[in-house]
């Protein structure tokens, strides 16, 4: 038996060692787009110091009462309308003109003005600063003014919709009740028999509420609970039919 410890001709052998082969590395294909992006951002100055400008001269150092304003020269002032024709000065002898008399009370007049005219209404404004700066409301768009809009007064098109759905439904259950009644498979019930079946309707539902009544309160067994449940779905199917009767004028039944 050979053991790693004992001599053998075979560790003589140059053994050519097996390099162990790597896979190929990821490079991103965005790789040369960040780099120019990265260096795109930079300025020339920033890395070698301030940016150079001129130097100013020795000359141009601030003097006396150079950054106060410029003003205009100074000119004589003239109102616009001073060559006009003035009226000469009236002479002694003239008299002014005299208006034309009234008999109006001016105050009576004032006085019914004022109780009878409507109070004015104070106009919408906002203050949009500290200080108190007033503009209207209106004008600025804050408050929305409907009939500004283009489709102000006209119907929304699911109400237009919904009637012509309406129209059409109705049309159809007219078309249908025609169709039945020359066919002969339904008529319609006299007021008489209207008024018989609600009159029964009625009195089957005080009955079921008089038995309801006697129920006792305690509902602890299953059969208890079932029986006042029956009762109450019976109740509830009789009064949609009441309220069924009572609604429609109309009824129509199968021959």
């Amino acid at each position: 038996m050979t053991t790693y410890d004992e001599p053998s001709i075979y560790n003589l052998l140059t053994v050519e060692e097996k390099k162990e082969k790597k896979p190929k590395k990821h490079t991103s294909k965005f790789r040369e787009t960040v780099k120019e992006e990265y260096v795109a951002g930079r300025d020339t100055y920033k890395t070698m110091g301030p940016a150079k400008v001129p130097v100013p001269k020795p000359t141009d150092y601030l003097k006396k009462h150079e950054k106060e304003p410029q003003l205009p020269n100074k000119e004589e002032f003239h109102y616009p309308d001073e060559n006009r024709k003035r009226p000469p000065v009236p002479k002694k002898d003239e008299l002014p003109l005299m208006g034309l008399k009234t008999t109006k009370n001016f105050i009576n007049t004032n006085a019914v003005e004022n109780i009878t005219s409507v109070p004015k209404v104070p106009a919408k404004k906002y203050v949009d600063t500290r200080h108190g700066d007033v503009h209207n409301l209106i004008p600025s768009g804050f408050e929305p003014v409907f009939v500004h809009k283009k489709d102000f007064g006209e119907v929304p098109t699911y109400l237009v919709k919904r009637k012509e759905e309406v129209k059409r439904a109705q049309d159809e259950y007219d078309q249908y009740i025609a169709e039945n009644f020359r066919r002969g498979a339904l008529r319609q019930l006299t007021e008489d028999e209207r008024h018989a079946i609600l009159d029964g309707l009625k009195a089957n539902w005080e009955d079921i509420q008089d038995q309801y009544q006697g129920l006792s309160v305690v509902t602890d067994t299953a059969p208890k609970k079932q029986k006042k449940e029956r009762m109450e779905a019976q109740m509830k199917q009789l009064e949609r039919d009441i309220e069924l009767f009572e609604k429609h004028k109309l009824i129509y039944i199968g021959n």
